[in-house]
């Protein structure tokens, strides 16, 4: 149904109405009794081998969605009815901003490809924090992933990654610090070693102060050398981490099949989909091989198809999430990754 006919109808919209329609449309059907029971149980993969225990956390199944989709935590519900095991929200910051100029969002349909410049646009912690207060927590597990506003300076960013991590404590069930996104200036400078260890150790000494401290993880980008793997990895394990999420968007453009002037038409950006698939996989399988697979790593980047899952999993990741993959696969993406790794891991 999606291949066929969802799919073609929602490629003649922009991309960012597309999704507003998307997710409207799974909530009116969510909504309908029998429908939605029906619809839930239609998605449904349970089964023990399925379930994994990560960084002190149980999961239902391995796979997730990225953070991105439902930055305002306003779908998170409705998200799980299509079988995700795990659902990470943001990326929320301090304040609620706009984010970059519309266009902003691009297909790139012969790569199975998206390219974003969104800029965090989100409503900001309190109104996230509302929403998560009127909303009945589910049997999944929710992420929060964090970051700063793009006018505050990259010296106080500890400041705004302190106030979403303080504000959403109650709410989610792990953290995900987030200075890989190439989409708000200087960022990802906050992977250098000095301003990254100030923001992990700042936001753990907060998380260890409480009576029950929660997962912290970090996202990182693509594009980092193995030098500067080497250099994240010692940060990680002197903060004492739990984590790596592997990896964001890319700001690389090779190789593409789509024409070079299309390209260059859309400008800059994170590339995600298909083309990131082995890079992704290549970055999971170094970070796996320098920890002895000791550190848990969740697996993103390139999930078009189950197979594409699996051979994260085998790399070395705990878990995957996925996002662009839906956009050309359909929710059944979700059920096919869970039926592949029953039959093959």
């Amino acid at each position: 149904m999606y291949k066929f006919f969802l799919k073609p109808l929602l490629f003649r919209f922009a991309p960012e109405r597309a999704h507003a329609l998307t997710v409207r449309l799974l909530k009116i059907v969510l909504a309908i009794p029998l429908i939605g029971f029906l619809f839930r149980k239609a998605y449904e993969v349970k089964h023990p081998r399925l379930e994994r225990e990560v960084f002190g956390l149980k999961f239902p199944n391995p796979v997730g969605l990225a953070a991105g989709f439902d930055k305002d935590g306003k779908y998170f519900e409705a998200m799980g009815a299509l079988g995700f095991g795990f659902v990470e929200i943001g990326t929320v910051t301090p304040k609620g901003q706009i984010g970059n100029p519309q266009p902003r969002l691009f297909r790139l349909p012969e790569d199975k490809a998206l390219i974003n410049r969104m800029g965090f646009n989100n409503e900001g912690v309190e109104a996230l924090v509302k929403r998560l207060k009127n909303t009945p927590r589910t049997n999944f597990i929710i992420g929060g992933n964090i970051g700063k506003n793009k006018v505050t300076p990259n010296e106080q960013a500890v400041e705004d990654y302190k106030i979403c991590f303080e504000a959403l404590y109650p709410y989610v069930d792990y953290f995900v610090v987030n200075v890989s996104s190439p989409n708000t200036p200087g960022l990802r400078e906050l992977q250098e070693r000095g301003p990254l260890t100030e923001i992990l150790t700042t936001v753990q000494a907060l998380n260890q102060a409480k009576t029950a401290p929660k997962p912290v993880l970090l996202k990182i980008a693509p594009d980092l050398n193995e030098h500067q793997l080497d250099d994240i990895l010692e940060i990680v394990e002197e903060t004492g981490l739990s984590g790596i999420i592997a990896t964001n968007t890319t700001i690389e453009r090779k190789p593409l099949i789509s024409p070079s002037h299309q390209i260059d038409a859309i400008g800059a950006g994170g590339l995600s989909g298909a083309p990131l698939g082995n890079r992704s996989t290549e970055i999971i399988k170094y970070i796996s091989t320098k920890t002895a697979g000791k550190l848990p790593i969740i697996g993103v980047g390139g999930i078009v198809k189950a197979e594409d899952a699996t051979e994260k999993l085998k790399a070395g990741a705990s878990l995957v999430q996925v996002y662009s993959g839906l956009v050309y696969s359909g929710p059944r993406l979700v059920k096919n990754i869970n039926r592949h790794i029953l039959k093959n891991l």
